[in-house]
């Protein structure tokens, strides 16, 4: 058996976790084959007190988290789902502004469980808890494999098409765009592997440009406004779908727009103050995004009637050519910037999912190992970027997208009924909660989860919801041999030990 000996405790790979303070890695002294019996045995020193995530976000760090993940494609591509599925311009932003407002919700429940569990990890954490390891994992899956890479991919494929007509450099070959959106990826990933403050910085910065580029967006439309331009804004509710499950799918566009409302969620063990911070971070970010949302759509209608918005491939360049003239190459610009932040702030709590799955073993547990000096989960990173660079290799992965929103909404409409769960479970119901939200606000999101669901299956019973629902089912492929019956890997310990040694990462603390 391969082993790992310290200067207090002996940790052998391959057995359970020792539910003591985790080991952090200070020198590692010799790496040693035995010839005479094939293994490997390793010198290093440790230090018991453990290791674990720092704590490096505050109130505005936490801000920007939240508004700079919600914030990237989605408002300068959205737009046209939404109206062409609400029919109308009014209802077209009363979806936004109702988008805004399930978001903030959402936010407020999330901040309830955030408070409650003091665990990064989302859904993960909850869902564990609340329904059990089979549950808890079919989530870490779907997160893992697919919701977390796809976002990525999504994202940094948009900054690369709108860098790559920045530069005149795209027409139909897409090596470019790919090229572009790799860089992208592994840019962010360095970034976070390397420092979760410089994530955080990083954060920040981009977050003030998006919306100091978003409000030249919005400047643009009240300057417009005053000068007269109305007509489209008075056509009111003109031409409204009397479709309920038609509005479902105006509610997808514009809550993709909106994703990313839960990510500080996922890294609540790194927020100063998490009891006061992340509740309000979370109100603070979705209201500043709601509004900035609701005056950009106004913008939007100040330049391009109905029928030109739906015409239009992208209606932010489409607004830039008509107001801005010569200065319309600050539009795809501010796409950049936006896109940008958001795939930083995406991999920031991305990896964070795969750490926290795998620190409670339902996951290989390298993938929730530290920096022994940066203290950042690296090979969590690594592997959800990994995953992001394959899926842009198609340059296509509108497959995986089209029932995004869908996983999704089942995950959040179950992680919703855990909290209603916590509040009559004799362990939770009477626990300490820093921070707690009316019960009919769960309640409400619930069936809201439902309807979302529900009602695309309805109108369009599309072959792509099925395919959703094989793939997170599959996940039981893998659960059932290798976290039920916890079948062994022979040739893991050897990997384990190759990647704490290449990668400089130690095991943090056990769960409790």
């Amino acid at each position: 058996m391969d082993k790992i000996k310290g200067s207090h405790k002996r940790y052998v790979l391959g057995q359970e976790p020792v539910k003591e303070p985790a080991v952090a890695m200070t020198t590692v002294a010799a790496a040693q084959h035995s010839k005479d019996e094939g293994k490997v045995e390793v010198e290093v020193e440790v230090d018991t007190k453990g290791v674990a995530l720092l704590r490096t976000l505050g109130l505005t760090g936490g801000c920007s988290v939240i508004i700079g993940t919600i914030i990237g494609s989605g408002i300068f591509v959205s737009p046209k789902g939404v109206l062409q599925n609400t029919g109308s311009v009014a209802l077209s932003l009363v979806v936004w502004i109702l988008s805004g407002g399930i978001s903030l919700l959402g936010g407020l429940c999330y901040s309830e469980l955030g408070t409650l569990m003091g665990k990064s990890g989302g859904e993960y954490q909850y869902l564990k808890e609340a329904f059990g390891d089979t549950v808890g994992f079919l989530y870490s899956w779907t997160s893992v494999m697919v919701i977390r890479p796809s976002s990525l991919a999504i994202i940094s494929l948009t900054f690369a098409e709108y860098a790559c007509a920045v530069v005149n450099v795209c027409g139909t070959p897409l090596l470019p765009v790919k090229i572009a959106a790799a860089a992208v990826l592994v840019t962010v990933g360095l970034v976070n592997c390397y420092s979760a403050d410089l994530a955080a910085r990083v954060q920040v910065i981009f977050t003030a440009a998006k919306l100091g580029a978003l409000a030249v967006i919005m400047i643009g439309g009240v300057i417009r406004l005053s000068q007269g331009y109305t007509s489209v804004m008075e056509t009111g509710f003109e031409g409204t779908t009397d479709n309920a499950a038609t509005v479902s799918l105006a509610f997808y566009s514009a809550l993709w727009a909106y994703d990313g409302w839960n990510n500080l969620n996922y890294v609540v063990e790194e927020l100063k103050e998490p009891e006061k911070n992340l509740p309000r971070a979370n109100i603070l970010g979705v209201l500043v995004v709601t509004g900035v949302y609701a005056f950009t759509n106004v913008s939007y209608f100040t330049v391009m009637t109905p029928d030109e918005l739906l015409a239009s491939p992208a209606v932010a360049v489409t607004w830039g050519d008509v107001v801005l003239g010569v200065a319309s190459l600050l539009i795809p610009l501010s796409v950049m910037v936006s896109t940008f932040g958001a795939a930083n702030g995406t991999a920031f709590s991305g990896g964070r999912v795969l750490y926290a799955a795998a620190r409670n073993g339902d996951l290989p547990d390298m993938m929730s190992y530290v920096h022994c000096n940066k203290l950042t989960p690296v090979p969590s990173m690594i592997f959800t970027i990994f995953l992001s660079l394959l899926m842009i290799i198609p340059g296509d992965i509108a497959g995986l997208i089209d029932f995004f929103s869908f996983t999704a909404w089942l995950f959040y409409g179950l992680t919703f009924a855990s909290l209603i769960l916590f509040r009559y479970r004799t362990k939770w119901r009477h626990a300490e909660r820093a921070y707690k939200v009316p019960l009919v606000i769960p309640v409400v999101m619930v069936l809201i989860s439902l309807y979302l669901l529900i009602a695309p299956i309805v109108d369009d019973p599309r072959i792509e919801f099925l395919y959703a629902a094989l793939f997170v089912l599959g996940g039981l492929i893998f659960y059932i041999p290798l976290v039920h019956c916890k079948v062994q890997v022979k040739f893991y310990d050897n990997v384990s030990i190759f990647v704490q040694l290449f990668l400089q990462v130690v095991p943090t603390k056990a769960e409790d």
